[in-house]
């Protein structure tokens, strides 16, 4: 009987395309039995946000990130070809002909198959994010966490 294999996915990018690429191989390992963990940290936190607006107590500057940053993974831009707004609307328009799995699903997919999502707490304290704007049933962490889950890793992605 083999162990376990781990993959461990450091997610620092707010793109909706490499949040999606993350997330399909997240789900890929999952059904290849592996133990996957998503560290989002920095940008990579708005994936794991709210759709609404969720009213909690801020400072100035931590209700600006608020504002300046996507409240979902749906409103989340792309790397390339952003186009003022208009590149992920293209992009969505492009995959549902294709039949592929649009981001908020493949979170939901990962929620499924008990994918470890976890939060930087650090992160969450610098930009302001409190755990009632992040979606429900998933983790908060530090970097000794995920480095704990990085060194028994079979696969370490940064994203």
């Amino acid at each position: 009987m083999s162990e376990t294999k781990k993959t461990n996915i450091i997610l620092f990018s707010g793109d909706y395309d490499k949040a999606m690429a993350a997330y399909i191989i997240a789900n890929g390992a999952a059904a290849y039995d592996h133990e996957v963990t998503i560290f989002h940290t920095f940008w990579g936190l708005n994936a794991l946000r709210k759709d609404e607006n969720i009213t909690v107590k801020k400072n100035f500057v931590e209700k600006m990130f608020g504002k300046m940053m996507p409240r979902g993974a749906n409103k989340m831009g792309i790397s390339k070809m952003n186009f003022a707004g208009f590149g992920p609307t293209m992009i969505k328009d492009v995959m549902k002909k294709h039949n592929a799995v649009p981001l908020p699903d493949l979170i939901d997919m990962a929620q499924e198959q008990e994918i470890n999502l976890v939060a930087c707490t650090m992160t969450m304290d610098l930009l302001g994010l409190q755990k009632e704007e992040l979606l429900d049933e998933i983790e908060y962490a530090g970097v000794a966490a995920y480095l704990a889950d990085a060194e028994d890793g079979n696969v370490n992605l940064f994203i």
